[in-house]
């Protein structure tokens, strides 16, 4: 079966094909870096660090592309709010940002291009439009998009906007579909942006926040490339005016397929501050998440479905977590005579044809975790064939490049569980003074101890 992705600019599946056979030119929509992302946000990220992996298992090569917007209204909203400079507030947020995707095994990109390291390229890409007639410049040296002149636009989100209630022009990065109007390029300097501006022809100012993807987009992957990912937030206004000054900037086609994920709710709402419910990942780590638990959580659900995040999800994620890692590290302990030809049992190519099929994360799982089931079954029974545990390790090795749900076996240190077993023995004598005292030096040592009904479990302290 061929891969077929849903590209939200035609609303259909297509058969992926990429341009150049056997690469894969990818740009998503990177964080912006005026606070912490959260939980929300790494379910976009989470989709394409998915869709990254799946297309290296089919053997292509990617030059993924992820942009640091580091300057736009909301960072310079918090800098000033803060008190600070603007590179020193997105500079720590930036670094936040590298660390939860460690947490959370995401594959790195190619290249985090910064806004603020690429202005030149967009004053060039508005100064095309303007030529083209595409852009105008106002009096105070804002420089707009004007929509009118392009007659595709609407295009990505099914928009007939001369039907709309429409306004001259908008300064602000984000709005509404309903108001479609022409979209601001380069903002002149005002005294409220301190001293964020840039020179440019039309006097100091800053780029727009669409502009900025386009210019970095076509910058590293060429006029034209094969995907583009973003939330369903993205769709309108950013990618819609993308779409439209890219393509008059160049004159040439711009994405060949377009996806996007899904919001994600937290208990069937909508995350709000005023609701306490908005949770970045190291919110999620206090409390217990691993990144495994995370992952499956996040991917469990189809990319174009709504996902509803609760707290009560993380009992479900760990059995499953720990029934893989398990079922592995069993298949890994069978002496194995027979060679290793690569081969995988038949449950794989249903695995395989559901994720074809336009990413089918749930009905991929259902096939893995029912032959998880059966292999368990054969494992207890003595029935498990050598061959069938050769075969059984690819299919998990295949699986755990795209899920990464196989937890890492931490070693613990023979001080750490020589002490362990001290405290063992004192509780058992109900020498509860010496059981704490141990507790607490295992604690002076980097580790946790915690008394469980199967015994003591030690864990590393978190960083």
């Amino acid at each position: 079966m061929s891969t077929q992705f849903y590209n939200s600019l035609t609303k259909k599946k297509e058969t992926f094909k990429p341009i150049e056979a056997g690469k894969v030119k990818l740009y998503t929509c990177g964080p912006t870096v005026y606070d912490m992302a959260h939980i929300g946000n790494f379910r976009a990220f989470m989709f394409e660090d998915l869709l990254k992996r799946y297309l290296l298992l089919k053997g292509f090569e990617i030059n993924h592309i992820m942009n640091i917007t580091d300057v736009d209204d909301k960072t310079i909203k918090r800098s000033f709010d803060e008190n600070i400079p603007i590179t020193e507030l997105t500079k720590k947020y930036t670094d936040r940002f590298f660390e939860d995707l460690k947490v959370l095994k995401i594959l790195p990109a190619n290249i985090y291009p910064k806004a603020t390291d690429h202005i030149p390229a967009m004053v060039r890409m508005i100064e095309n439009l303007v030529k083209n007639n595409n852009a105008y410049i106002t009096d105070n040296g804002s420089v707009y998009f004007a929509i009118d002149s392009y007659h595709d636009y609407g295009q990505l989100i099914n928009l007939d906007f001369s039907q709309q209630k429409r306004t001259n022009r908008i300064s602000s990065d984000e709005y509404t579909k309903d108001k479609p109007q022409d979209f601001v390029l380069w903002k002149s300097w005002k005294e409220e942006d301190g001293d964020v501006f840039w020179e440019s022809p039309w006097g100091k100012g800053r780029p727009g926040w669409h502009i900025e993807c386009s210019a970095m987009s076509t910058e590293y992957l060429g006029n034209q490339f094969d995907i583009h990912c973003g939330g369903v937030d993205n769709l309108f206004p950013h990618h819609e005016n993308e779409i439209a000054q890219t393509i008059c900037a160049t004159g040439e086609p711009f994405v060949n397929i377009w996806m996007h994920c899904e919001y994600l709710t937290v208990e069937r709402g909508k995350m709000s501050k005023s609701q306490g419910n908005i949770f970045r990942i190291s919110d999620l780590v206090e409390k217990d998440f691993s990144g495994e638990t995370l992952r499956y959580i996040l991917l469990n659900t189809h990319y174009r479905s709504k996902l509803n995040f609760t707290m009560d999800k993380k009992h479900e994620a760990v059995q499953v977590v720990q029934r893989i890692t398990d079922l592995y590290d069993r298949l890994l302990s069978i002496n194995k005579r027979v060679k290793n030809d690569g081969s995988l049992p038949e449950e794989y190519s249903q695995f395989e044809g559901a994720l074809d099929n336009d990413l089918d994360t749930p009905g991929a799982l259902a096939v893995f975790f029912e032959w998880v089931r059966t292999t368990n079954i054969k494992l207890d029974s003595g029935s498990l064939r050598e061959k069938e545990a050769v075969t059984g390790l690819n299919f998990l090795d295949k699986v755990n490049s795209i899920f990464d749900l196989i937890q890492e076996k931490i070693e613990i240190p023979k001080e750490i569980l020589d002490l362990v077993n001290v405290r063992q023995k004192a509780r058992q004598k109900n020498d509860w003074v010496l059981s704490d005292k141990l507790r607490d030096k295992i604690y002076d040592l980097g580790w946790t101890v915690e008394d469980t009904l199967t015994g003591q479990k030690c864990k590393p302290l978190k960083s």
